[in-house]
């Protein structure tokens, strides 16, 4: 790279799955606050420009992925992006391809010694009877797509009506469905920065309006759905527990640059994991970058350094 010469970077959003939205409102933040003394942009839709984006390879320094979901955080993007020797932020194929699965990355936060909510994997007789899933867990039940963002898919089932319903939703979002114990707690979320050394951001709590349910897809993005502390009003013998538990499954899952694991504080005061999310939402007040303006990281620079980790 010639001296001086601002880095060029491909910012990928759109794509085709169904957080969509989300990601092109988080590419006008990204747009907004991206330092452009150092850095010239270029976007690019993976729905339509994929072709584009391997002709103009040669001339991209690094690659900004802002996609969610299927298509974008599942370790696709980042195979292409590989092929077309093109680095980028975060995690790499395996690591966002096992991040994205939520039964395989509980196995492996339970292998590495993580404490996990009891979950069963259903099978599609499950939306007819029952009496399978029943006979292990307990209602009230967290029913899930395996492999969905931004909550898309997913119910808690507080009969069995409920629970057979939402296991028919969830089958109609991916061929795989997830039944798990419903917690009762704190919602808290656990950023994590860095390549080889990691650090662990400040705890937000996410604390949904009495209308929601959980945090759901409106609770997510309706603006004034969701109230959001930071730094999370925790004790700090629970914050530095929040905080390890975060990076040992950061590197359980074989991630890079950055994450964030949300999981549940019980009224008992112990935490459990949920799942962890390879390319966070990165609009200005997204929960990753509230976290990092805590520990001292305004979005701009939030933005350089993870583009400096990328191409390190």
């Amino acid at each position: 790279m010639e001296k001086n010469r601002k880095i060029r970077v491909a910012l990928l959003a759109g794509g085709r799955s169904g957080e969509r939205e989300v990601s092109l409102a988080g590419a006008a933040g990204f747009e907004a606050a991206i330092d452009r003394e150092r850095y010239d942009i270029r976007r690019y839709d993976p729905k339509t420009d994929l072709a584009l984006l391997a002709r103009d390879a040669d001339s991209i320094d690094v690659a900004f992925i802002l996609l969610h979901g299927n298509y974008g955080e599942d370790g696709t993007m980042q195979g292409y992006l590989d092929l077309l020797d093109i680095p980028y932020q975060g995690s790499g194929v395996l690591g966002s391809a096992l991040a994205m699965d939520k039964n395989m990355a509980k196995i492996l936060y339970r292998l590495h010694g993580l404490p996990v909510a009891e979950w069963e994997m259903a099978r599609p007789e499950d939306s007819e009877d029952p009496a399978r899933l029943l006979a292990t867990l307990e209602l009230p039940l967290v029913i899930k797509p395996v492999r969905e963002g931004s909550s898309l898919g997913m119910t808690i089932a507080h009969d069995e009506k409920q629970l057979l319903e939402g296991v028919r939703l969830a089958y109609d979002y991916d061929s795989e469905v997830m039944v798990e114990q419903f917690l009762a707690g704190r919602e808290l979320t656990v950023g994590v920065l860095g390549n080889n050394e990691l650090t662990p951001l400040p705890l937000v709590e996410i604390i949904p309006g009495e209308e929601y349910a959980f945090f759901d897809y409106t609770a997510k993005y309706k603006e004034g759905a969701t109230r959001e502390i930071c730094p999370a009003e925790v004790d700090a013998a629970i914050t530095a527990k929040a905080q390890a538990l975060a990076v040992t499954a950061h590197r359980a899952l074989r991630l890079r640059g950055y994450s964030r694991t949300d999981m549940i504080l019980t009224p008992e005061g112990f935490l459990y994991l949920l799942e962890t999310n390879t390319i966070p939402g990165m609009t200005p007040t997204s929960l990753f970058p509230q976290a990092a303006a805590a520990a001292g990281l305004d979005f701009t620079t939030l933005i350089s350094r993870l583009l400096e980790l990328a191409l390190e």
